[in-house]
């Protein structure tokens, strides 16, 4: 009989250790001093269905870029114009999608398709969650890719979708690169 107590109140104890590890909740609201160290958005599971299906890329623009600062290339691919127009798919499951790219131009390959394998990343307490994602190119395993990119996601409404890749300048300031998106088919 002892034996059966002790390992009913260890179970318990392992439970409730287990209960207490979890990931603390997301804050909804925000204190009225403005000094709230939560983040009121979307979860990452949110944004996850969120994002999942295909999506064009419509326009790329600058924010608090200074016209004069030159981005060569996004993503070590390609030059923005060359990913405007191109299609993401972004299935659920297995989270490996493709880039397959539109535009013509010197540098760009029209048709050309990169394989990703995107995912949300969650952020912490102060941060909202970001899409990321890394390039698998043929013979790749995905979990020997070191090298991947992030955006903050922005906004999106089953129709839209907005992220914005942040763009260190040369004053110590920061920029983005906005990126906005349009579901294919509905």
């Amino acid at each position: 009989m002892r034996k059966h107590i002790l390992s009913i109140v260890s179970l318990f104890t392992v439970v409730l250790l287990l209960a207490s590890c979890g990931a603390p909740k997301k804050g909804t609201s925000g204190s009225s001093s403005g000094t709230s160290t939560s983040v009121s958005g979307p979860s990452a599971s949110q944004w996850r269905s969120g994002v999942k299906g295909d999506w064009v890329l419509n326009t790329v623009t600058r924010e608090n870029i200074p016209a004069a600062y030159t981005i060569k290339n996004i993503f070590d691919e390609a030059p923005v114009d060359c990913f405007v127009g191109s299609t993401w798919n972004l299935p659920g499951g297995n989270y490996r999608g493709s880039i397959t790219f539109n535009a013509d131009g010197t540098l760009c390959a029209n048709g050309a398709v990169r394989t990703i394998v995107w995912s949300i990343y969650p952020g912490s307490a102060l941060e909202e969650p970001q899409f990321q994602f890394k390039k698998i190119y043929a013979g790749d395993k995905a979990t020997n890719v070191t090298t991947g990119y992030r955006m903050n996601l922005s906004f999106a409404d089953g129709e839209t979708l907005v992220m914005k890749m942040p763009i260190p300048l040369d004053n110590g300031q920061q920029g983005n690169l906005v990126f906005n998106f349009t579901k294919v088919g509905k």
